[in-house]
């Protein structure tokens, strides 16, 4: 779609262009189709570049000569561009001209001599094509006048030991080495000599003289372990490393290498000595049992012991490899015992911040039961329910403290095996709960279990009846819990009983009637059964009447009365009239239970002409009946009742109407689609003469309107040039 501009985004002005008030569609859409041919009929053909052809030496030296004047035309205006005289270097490169293409390095070399680029390139100009005089003489130019330039000095020391020459490219390592390098260049130097048989430890113990630091002799140990392959040599660097860096440095710059040393012993199997450095770092550090206190101490002040927090990640590192080595190769009971020094340590500091943090104290319950005795156990439970939620009226601060309760009073009875205590632990949650404000269902029920597993039924039918009543007798958990108990033991009567509070207490409940209906229903009760689905229908309020009415049918199903399912199915549709009702009836005609499929097939015709007669011919509830009784005639029917079925079946139609406003005004509203159904016994004239009708009405309720004073009416609603949407119309208002 096109958009609107303004005039000062045609203008390219840089303001913020006005609200655009006139939002219909440009006269003119522009299409991507259009603007990529516009694109392509505006772009600029370019001119293909001539093509020069040599014929003779003439002709050549010519052509060297304007491309030479070309060159030096470019040079002449940007004489500090390197770029061009790399480009005219190679041109001569490429002719042959090797003589010109050095001029031209030389004369670049006037200009920016300090041009690393410059002197790398020249040097491969002169080594592509063997030069090795010239090269060996460019480069040692180079390093004289850029000594610090790493890779000018690798360029030297690589040509010199392609060509073989070993004591020069010797002379040239030495060379570099009094200018004092990086790391890479030692050890580059001291592989070369191990490539060619000279003592490569010499040069790895000069780069640790020159650069005494724990960096340096890691690197010289790592040189020896991978390089050299000798580990009586590395181990001796770690140890001279250890005993000359202790005292001439801060510990803090020794983590690293107290890291390494330990991860050395333990590739190569020293597991004690590994140990002992680790014990070793320990006691430096002062890590250990304490360290998460000693973490809380730094953060607080920082400024006295001058730690970053990059020391404080290194001495985490530290004693998290430590923790991860004795995972791997200590004892269980010396890792167990760090861990949870560690966790408890952590758990601590968190209660402490937050005594009501009950999930905290869930870990670290956790963590007691696991690994802890059950006296510690029992110490955190206690402290654990100690902290009361500060709230005494609202029942969200106590949801997961209760529960607290409950894990004490199942880790008592289970794990401990004491029920005693545990019954202790139950009447004890049950005081601290303030039931006079609200109460826990779930904590009465476990309670009242307990004493049933304790075999004190009086007990237990005591905590039931205490719970029903501060409840209110409006909880169904509590008869549901009660009810299964007694019928466990075989007490029906008492089951009746109870069910009684249940329905006396909740009438509406259908859960309770289905329940107690299905209670008489297996124990025999036929009679008992059906009275008490009678009473359930007769209800002036339930909350799911539905089921009550689904249970009775499929119990009298059960029972194998035919009369009775119709009958029942009659008295729901009289109080219903649901569509579904008449499918399900239709459906146990057509089945064996029923009458046949001659009388499913009449339920089916007496439902749609039901449903059709209906205010407001219920054209989706009869489309819903016609694709199940589409369906049913496919398994019971012809080919013939199938056919017929399909052609009672509906149009599908998209229709507009106006939309009713929240006022239930039709003014100002707008329009809305929607589908209709357009079935083939409908009529046509009977619904132009009801169209007729509604169109008069809409006049006659326009021109009262106008003598109301009403001068908002919408004109447009008089233009009648859809039948359809004037009686949808009608129907919304």
């Amino acid at each position: 779609e096109a958009k609107s501009l303004s005039m000062s985004d045609k203008q390219g002005g840089g303001a913020a262009a006005p609200l655009v008030k006139n939002r219909a569609p440009a006269p003119i859409q522009i299409s991507a189709e259009q603007l990529i041919r516009e694109a392509s009929d505006r772009q600029q053909q370019q001119a293909p570049t001539a093509t020069t052809r040599i014929h003779d030496p003439e002709e050549y030296q010519s052509y060297l000569t304007d491309r030479r004047r070309t060159f030096e035309d470019d040079l002449r205006y940007r004489r500090d561009h390197i770029g061009t005289w790399v480009k005219y270097s190679r041109f001569e490169e490429e002719n042959s001209e090797f003589v010109r293409a050095r001029s031209i390095f030389e004369r670049a070399l006037e200009v920016a001599p300090h041009g690393a680029e410059l002197w790398l390139r020249y040097a491969e100009f002169e080594m592509r094509h063997s030069f090795v005089n010239h090269s060996r003489n460019v480069l040692d130019r180079a390093v004289q006048i850029l000594p610090r330039v790493d890779f000018l000095w690798y360029k030297y020391v690589w040509m010199e030991e392609m060509v073989g020459d070993v004591p020069k490219c010797r002379a040239v390592w030495e060379r570099w080495m009094g200018w004092r390098p990086d790391d890479g260049a030692w050890t580059g130097y001291a592989r070369f000599e191990l490539r060619h048989g000279g003592d490569a430890n010499e040069v790895m113990r000069r780069f640790v003289r020159a650069y005494p630091c724990a960096r340096a002799f890691v690197r010289y140990a790592k040189f020896s372990e991978y390089e050299c392959k000798d580990v009586a040599t590395a181990r001796k660097i770690y140890e001279s490393a250890l005993r000359e860096l202790d005292a001439a440095m801060e510990p803090d710059k020794n983590l690293r290498l107290l890291k390494m040393f330990s991860a050395f012993e333990e590739r190569h199997g020293e597991y004690e000595r590994a140990r002992a450095i680790y014990v070793h770092a320990i006691k430096l550090f002062k890590l250990g049992e304490h360290e998460l206190e000693r973490e809380h101490a730094m953060e607080e002040d920082d400024d006295e012991d001058g730690l970053t927090p990059k020391d404080k990640e290194k001495r985490k590192e530290l004693y998290a490899s430590y923790v991860a080595f004795e995972n791997k190769h200590g004892g269980r009971a010396a890792v167990e015992n760090v861990l949870l020094r560690k966790h408890r340590t952590t758990y601590e500091q968190n209660i402490t911040k937050d005594p009501t943090d009950y999930d905290t104290w869930f870990e670290y319950i956790a963590l007691e039961e696991k690994y802890g005795t059950p006296d510690t156990t029992r110490e955190v439970y206690e402290r654990a329910v100690s902290h009361v939620p500060p709230s005494f009226t609202e029942k969200k601060f106590w949801r997961r403290y209760i529960y607290l309760w409950i894990k004490y009073a199942i880790y008592e009875e289970l794990t401990n095996g004491d029920t005693e205590r545990a019954g202790e632990v139950y009447d004890m949650a049950l005081k601290v709960v303030p039931h006079a404000q609200f109460t826990f269902v779930k904590l009465w029920v476990l309670a009242a279990k307990h004493k049933l597993r304790m075999l004190d039924v009086a007990a237990f039918r005591k905590l039931m009846g205490r719970c029903i009543g501060v409840t209110g007798g409006v909880k169904e958990g509590v008869y549901a819990e009660y009810i299964a108990a007694e019928l466990a033991m075989g007490e029906i009567d008492r089951c009746r009983s109870i069910y009684a509070k249940y329905l006396e207490s909740l009438p509406h409940s259908c859960r309770a009637w289905m329940k107690y209906a299905e209670l008489e229903g297996s124990v025999g009760e036929t009679e008992r059964c059906r009275a008490l689905y009678e009473l359930a229908v007769s209800q002036p309020t339930l909350d799911m009447p539905e089921l009550v009415w689904k249970s009775y049918i499929d119990f009298e199903l059960s029972e194998g009365d035919a009369n009775r399912v119709r009958d029942l199915y009659s008295r729901l549709l009289e109080r219903t009239g649901h569509v579904r009702v008449w499918i399900s009836w239709a459906q146990f005609e057509g089945d064996s239970a029923g009458d046949g499929a001659d009388a499913g097939r009449k339920i089916f015709r007496k439902s749609y002409e039901s449903l059709r007669s209906a205010e407001g011919g219920r054209k989706e509830d009869r489309v819903l009946l016609l694709d199940a009784w589409k369906v049913w005639e496919k398994t019971h029917g012809t080919p013939s009742t199938v056919s017929e079925v399909e052609g009672m079946m509906p149009r599908r139609v998209r229709r507009r109407r106006r939309r009713m406003a929240e006022d239930g005004s039709l003014e100002g509203s707008g329009w809305e689609e929607y589908f209709d159904y357009h079935f083939p016994d409908e009529g046509t004239a009977g619904s132009n003469l009801k169209i007729l009708e509604m169109a008069a009405k809409w006049k006659n309720k326009l021109a009262a309107a106008k003598v109301d004073g009403d001068d908002n009416t919408d004109e447009d609603d008089t233009d009648d040039d859809d039948n359809d949407n004037v009686e949808e119309d009608e129907e919304e208002a």
